[in-house]
């Protein structure tokens, strides 16, 4: 059974910080990439990040480019979003998920975190 767990979302105001975590269990991820998504209240789901659990390569919309950095830690099993300088327009619940590389597809989901970003 696949787990993905994420945890560290809150309330902060408009250029604070907060981390999120999305702890990994059930299998092995080498062959996968990580992805963060978000949706905001009445808007679709969209991605924000992903990174490649074999090499780190990462990738980063532009909405969040600069501000945003995504690791993982193959050690603890961790996949991290640290996010600075945020805006109202973050506000969102924020999931983590995985999808084989030889797949387009985000197969994995953990049931999210709220973050909201206030004026």
């Amino acid at each position: 059974q696949v787990h993905l767990v994420e945890s560290g979302g809150g309330s902060v105001q408009a250029g604070g910080s907060l981390r999120l975590s999305c702890a990994v269990s059930g299998r092995t991820f080498s062959s996968y990439a990580m992805g963060w998504f978000r949706q905001a209240p009445g808007k679709e789901r969209e991605f924000v990040s992903t990174i490649t659990w074999r090499d780190g390569s990462t990738y980063y919309v532009d909405s969040v480019k600069g501000r945003f950095t995504i690791s993982r830690d193959k050690a603890k099993n961790t996949v991290a979003l640290q996010m600075n300088s945020l805006k109202p327009e973050d506000t969102a619940v924020y999931y983590c998920a995985a999808r084989a590389l030889m797949s387009n597809q985000y197969t994995y989901w953990g049931q999210g975190t709220q973050v909201t970003v206030s004026s």
